[in-house]
């Protein structure tokens, strides 16, 4: 990546992680990264705390305001004529959500608990049967307008924690631009004022980007222990530079 775009990536990252961490019902923050997998130029992770059967309609609310935080940051950053396609991902999943949450989960006061939408199964024989349920123009209507309002409330919440924490959005994008991947303990100390320290320090490694990873602390050397009076020469203390060192 090009340096504009890993500082658009690290911007968009940490809109994620903010306002996965300012919205109630969200998961913790367990990692994120700008370091590109796949298709995705960053990842941020959240991970529950317990095995996780179902959602509540506040944590599936907290979820799609998550989505729209990396767009959102790059939009009060870089304005929104450098808005990239990045979040191409993010709206789609949360489009999809939404529209379950309306059209599946029951989710909308306006159209209460229906079911509305396509349900096909496949036969033994391997025939498909399709039963679509056909819903009125005005129902349509009112299912666009459920839709519109979830992304619109979730884009609303992504925007409100963002402009309430820019000091906090330009910290974990500068650290991200300097560690490329933060453990949500980082970021929380970033949060906090702290610094962020590393085993491995830029004058080991010859200067450059600092390690991702942690490296655990070389033991210092034992004594020597007493031996008796013999011909035979003491044993040598065990070489710690041969030791296997964790890679970067």
């Amino acid at each position: 990546m090009t340096d504009e775009e890993r500082k658009l990536t690290a911007y968009h990252e940490a809109g994620h992680a903010l306002v996965g961490l300012f919205v109630p019902g969200n998961d913790p923050l367990h990692k994120v990264t700008i370091i590109p997998r796949g298709r995705a130029l960053g990842v941020t992770m959240n991970l529950p705390e317990r095995d996780r059967h179902s959602h509540t309609v506040r944590e599936l609310k907290a979820m799609l305001a998550r989505m729209f935080g990396g767009r959102v940051a790059e939009e009060q950053v870089f304005g929104v004529e450098n808005v990239t396609n990045g979040a191409v991902s993010d709206i789609r999943q949360a489009t999809d959500m939404a529209r379950r949450m309306v059209t599946e989960w029951g989710m909308s006061e306006a159209l209460g608990p229906l079911r509305y939408g396509d349900n096909q199964d496949e036969v033994f024989l391997g025939h498909s049967v399709a039963r679509q349920r056909l819903v009125s123009g005005a129902t349509a209507k009112l299912i666009d307008d459920e839709i519109r309002k979830l992304i619109d409330d979730a884009e609303a919440a992504a925007r409100r924690v963002l402009a309430e924490h820019e000091g906090d959005l330009h910290v974990v994008a500068e650290a991200l631009l300097e560690y490329e991947t933060l453990s949500g303990e980082e970021v929380d100390a970033l949060l906090r004022g702290e610094t962020i320290h590393r085993g491995e320090t830029e004058s080991e490694t010859g200067g450059g980007r600092r390690s991702s990873v942690p490296l655990s602390d070389v033991p210092e050397a034992p004594e020597a222990p007493e031996t008796p009076e013999t011909d035979a020469p003491p044993e040598a203390p065990p070489d710690l530079a041969a030791a296997p060192q964790p890679e970067n």
